[in-house]
């Protein structure tokens, strides 16, 4: 059975993964009506990535015989000034997460919550990967700049990657 304070914690958490998924929905809708399939689609798999994280954790909160309490998720902005401006908002966003994953390691240390802390072990190994793949399509779309052929074949790349999907 968990504590109060870390079911609070833990459904604050389902409820950051699903705004998050919500964003990357968001991006891939900008993505989309920019003509940029690949970038939505790559943007549209990590969105129902995020939502993947939030059910892992309702099944947890769910195992440890809690029950999930939803709370209202904002609606996402549609809409940047280019492509380095969503990866920078998206690369923002897997650090806030990251922090967030590494508040909830310590409260399970401090409440002396062991299977929490061997849960959420996954999640920390997981934001690290996820930084590093953000950061990378960060620094292409960064160097490409306004080259449109360059911009062209990392759509192309991503649509193409297994990343998210």
């Amino acid at each position: 059975m968990l504590s109060k304070t870390m079911l609070k914690a833990l459904n604050a958490q389902i409820n950051s993964e699903m705004s998050s998924s919500y964003l990357y929905l968001g991006m891939a809708a900008y993505f989309k009506h920019i003509n940029l399939d690949g970038f939505s689609n790559w943007m549209a798999g990590h969105s129902k990535e995020e939502w993947g994280h939030a059910m892992r954790i309702w099944n947890y909160v769910y195992e440890q015989r809690n029950r999930v309490t939803l709370a209202d998720i904002q609606t996402p902005t549609e809409s940047w000034k280019s492509p380095t401006d969503a990866f920078g908002d998206a690369l923002k966003a897997e650090e806030r997460t990251t922090g967030q994953i590494h508040a909830l390691v310590t409260l399970a240390q401090k409440e002396n919550d062991h299977a929490t802390f061997a849960f959420l072990q996954w999640f920390v190994t997981e934001q690290v990967e996820e930084e590093q793949l953000f950061d990378s399509v960060l620094q292409k779309v960064k160097l490409i700049g306004d080259h449109y052929g360059a911009l062209m074949m990392l759509d192309h790349e991503l649509g193409a990657s297994n990343h998210g999907s």
